[in-house]
């Protein structure tokens, strides 16, 4: 029996291909209708037998969905037949309506334009910019939705006949693939000095012999030990090869990033295999669609420059993702740094102006073209907690894939995030789009590039905030900016609620959990720093149940940089009116040689000048690094937490001693001191650095055990969320995961988000979800 249903489908079905497997498919199956893009996602009308109308959708759903597809809802109602309908059509997009539809994220090269990009008798042999359905660009260029050619950057281009024939053939792999282009039509590569001034590409006899030339004479200067600058999808690289110490030290010292480790490249499994450890699901997660930089153990004969990843016992790797990339490699590169085309944490550079003038003094010379990236989309960073991937950093390829939450809001809401390794958020009925990493906000360029992005994001997505949440940090540039919007509610979210609830959201969790958040800094509802808590948590509210004992830190923001801060403030605590300075000059010298300033400092603890109570984990991490030598400085966030995970001895199960001591106000303490005495006790009695290492992270990991069993027997709860910049720590994190377990508790922690800062927008706009829905 003939009947006709329409049928809207939502989620990542935009830029995937998906129109065309639906026309396949229909046509197969003999159904009439049509199928288009709209800002929901894809409606499709069908005609035909009931039973091959189900058939459809059955397969559409399963075998049969384009394979970056990712269906969220499929609605399928019956209406009127149309009479004398003959064929199945793709329509012309419809952009009226408010976009709830997914925008997809860059995608690697796919194997099939990998073999045509070194197929002789292709006709896009040796082209930068090979794409379809399955690859290449869509965020970075998508101006709005819906996502058609006019609406991205290669509106720019228009498509000879051969590329038409193809985006317009139903069976072809390039049927409807917005950036598809060839070397007659598209965008073009060339080579530059550090003036702008063209090298190769522009004024070549034939296109081909023109991105040849360009191609050679870049790999030629990165063998010569040159810095280059390299356009690709998302932003600019820096390049150097990272066999080449002295090359990289170059680099370092132009970019002004002096110890942070460097991200690589490479072309193979195989290569990376020769330098670092690589099990069967790093290489899957390399070899991915998404191709992110994933940490991976140091293999101690790597021949990789020193310089690079000092300081760590992981390497970042990742795999050519861009036709550009593969090119290169192929004349005879092994392994580049592949670092971010900036100065030193400010915002990633897209334009090619831009470049020149910012980078000039960086680069030996430009790989350009002429694509515009609309959108400027870091490398997203990838590693291994509990045999899971999770995220260090989410951008490329993975953003602005949204969540869909528990509860649809009521309003548009906007979340402001943090200040640190910033992102914001949105939410727009169930879905919640979390931005790419913006970074460190105290930076102008930074600050500036926040407010900018908000302004994209708001209006790809067409939203329209009535609510928003902010820290509740008053000097945060995140909080003064979502203050200064006219015409909404403002609600301040708990730093270190928001990072529990950032997990929650993720888990699409709405009952209390016991949440273990720990890093290095927070606002607190009593005006100290807090940074090591045990909360009952749920998106209406929390109760903090427990915490790491206040200590002094004095000097400000000084204290996240300087460790003889922490350091002083823990050791006055532990050894009280017994501590001496001067018999502890052995200890304190090489993280502090001017003895007048370590007493300038130990005055301000006494007389509480310029100092702030802390329960920050993150403070207490630098001071023991600083004590067992690892440094006395932090030239980037957590360098020295980094150096001190790094040499933790995998084979160690002891632990120091430590108090859980309950307060008069119920709240459950965790005292480090007895920890800090006899750490100082096995420094002094020269035992291994990498055993210290080791029983201290056991210690906190027990510590935060505790605690938490502590408020699972006072509140019945079995269920544990872990969150907060110290997590990022694989050994400790591991380790209290496997503790968690067998103490009974289901544990949950971020992974499509990262647990530091990066989750805190998404935490709060989860909040302000359920805060406004409860209200109405």
């Amino acid at each position: 029996m003939a009947t006709r249903k329409k049928i809207l489908i939502t989620g990542q079905v935009q830029g995937v291909g998906f129109r065309p497997a639906v026309y396949r498919l229909a046509t197969q199956l003999n159904l009439t209708g049509f199928v288009y893009n709209n800002t929901k996602g894809v409606t499709v009308e069908l005609q035909g037998e009931e039973t091959k109308i189900a058939e459809f959708i059955k397969r559409l759903n399963g075998p049969d969905a384009p394979p970056l597809a990712d269906i969220e809802s499929c609605f399928a109602a019956e209406i009127s037949i149309v009479e004398g309908e003959k064929e199945f059509a793709i329509k012309q997009s419809d952009a009226e309506g408010t976009p709830i539809s997914r925008v997809t994220a860059d995608i690697a090269t796919c194997a099939d334009c990998l073999r045509e990009l070194f197929d002789k008798n292709d006709f896009r042999y040796r082209y930068p910019f090979i794409n379809c359905t399955n690859c290449g660009p869509r965020y970075s260029i998508i101006r709005t939705i819906p996502y058609d050619r006019p609406n991205t950057t290669m509106s720019a281009f228009a498509m000879c006949g051969k590329c038409a024939g193809q985006y317009r053939n139903v069976t072809d792999r390039r049927f409807h693939a917005q950036p598809v282009a060839c070397p007659q039509c598209g965008p073009k590569i060339w080579l530059t000095n550090n003036k702008g001034n063209t090298i190769y590409g522009e004024h070549s006899r034939t296109i081909q012999t023109g991105t040849d030339r360009v191609i050679t004479q870049t790999a030629q200067l990165l063998k010569e030990g040159k810095v280059l600058a390299i356009k690709g999808i998302g932003g600019f690289h820096l390049a150097v090869d990272a066999f080449n110490n002295e090359a990289v030290k170059r680099l370092r010292e132009r970019k002004k990033r002096e110890y942070k480790p460097f991200a690589m490249m490479a072309d193979s499994i195989e290569t990376i295999k020769q330098h670092a450890a690589v099990s069967k699901q790093d290489e899957e997660l390399l070899k991915s669609p998404q191709s992110p930089i994933v940490l991976l153990p140091k293999e101690t004969d790597s021949l990789i420059a020193s310089s690079v990843a000092e300081g760590t016992n992981t390497f970042g790797f990742m795999l050519c993702y861009a036709p550009l990339h593969h090119l290169l490699f192929a004349e005879g590169l092994e392994i580049l740094v592949m670092t971010s085309g900036n100065i030193s944490d400010e915002p990633l550079i897209c334009k090619n102006d831009e470049a020149i003038e910012r980078l000039g003094e960086i680069a030996d010379a430009f790989l350009m073209h002429d694509r515009e990236i609309h959108r400027q989309v870091d490398d997203s960073i990838v590693h291994f907690i509990d045999n899971k991937p999770v995220l260090l950093r989410r951008s490329r390829s993975y953003v602005p894939a949204p969540i869909t939450i528990k509860q649809t809001s009521r309003c548009d809401v906007f979340a402001a995030g943090a200040d640190l390794k910033n992102t914001f958020s949105f939410v727009k009925g169930n879905q919640l789009i979390c931005s790419e990493h913006i970074g460190d906000l105290e930076d102008a360029a930074v600050y500036h590039h926040y407010r900018k992005s908000i302004e994209h994001l708001r209006g790809l997505f067409e939203v329209n905030p009535k609510l928003v949440a902010c820290d509740l940090h008053p000097a945060y540039l995140s909080s003064q900016y979502a203050h200064s919007l006219p015409d909404v509610k403002i609600i301040e979210v708990q730093h270190h609620w928001a990072h529990i609830a950032a997990v929650m959201a993720e888990h699409n969790l709405d009952e209390p959990v016991i949440g273990l958040a720990c890093d290095g800094t927070g606002y607190g509802t009593d005006d100290a720093i807090w940074g090591c808590e045990c909360l009952i948590a749920t998106l209406d509210n929390f109760e903090r149940f427990g915490h790491l004992s206040y200590y002094p830190l004095a000097g400000g923001d000084a204290a996240s940089k300087q460790p003889i801060r922490p350091t002083l403030a823990l050791l006055l605590q532990a050894y009280d009116k017994e501590f001496d300075l001067g018999k502890l000059q052995w200890l304190l010298g090489p993280i502090e040689p001017e003895k007048q300033k370590q007493k300038l400092i130990c005055e301000q603890l006494r007389k509480k000048l310029n100092t702030v109570q802390t329960s920050s984990l993150g403070r207490l991490f630098d001071a023991v690094a600083a004590m067992l030598g690892l440094g006395n400085y932090n030239h980037f966030e957590a360098q020295l937490p980094i150096a001190l995970e790094a040499i933790a001895a995998a084979d160690c199960d002891q632990r120091y001693d430590f108090e859980l001591v309950e307060q008069s106000d119920k709240q459950l303490i965790l005292d480090p001191r007895i920890m800090i005495k006899q750490i100082v006790a096995d420094i002094e009695n020269k035992q291994e650095t990498t055993v210290i290492s080791a029983k201290f992270h056991n210690t906190v990991a027990a510590g935060l055990l505790e605690m938490a069993k502590t408020a699972g027997q006072a509140k019945g709860l079995d269920k544990a969320a872990i969150s907060g910049g110290v997590f990022c720590n694989r050994y400790l994190a591991q380790r209290l995961i496997l503790l968690l377990k067998k103490a009974g508790f289901s544990v949950l922690y971020n992974r499509d988000f990262p647990a530091n800062d990066g989750c805190v927008s998404v935490g709060q706009a989860a909040i302000a979800v359920k805060l406004a829905n409860r209200d109405k």
